[in-house]
């Protein structure tokens, strides 16, 4: 089967999921699009492919959920 590829990746205001290289979703917090990568995951463990899921770790003044704090 095939390959279902899932990387959270982060701008200076927002989170997105990249899937297969295009990027999709705008979301506030780091785990806001983690819930949406595992959803979409989910279905393609349905339909039998291999599936990974990238995240960056926490990097400057942002939260361990990637929110900037103040």
């Amino acid at each position: 089967m095939g390959k279902a590829y899932y990387d959270i990746v982060g701008t200076d205001t927002s989170w997105g999921v990249r899937h297969d290289d295009d990027p999709i979703g705008d979301y506030a917090s780091k785990e806001a699009a983690f819930e949406a990568a595992v959803m979409a995951a989910t279905n393609a463990i349905k339909f039998g492919h291999e599936v990974r899921i990238t995240v960056p770790g926490q990097e400057g003044a942002e939260t361990a959920l990637g929110v900037a704090t103040n």
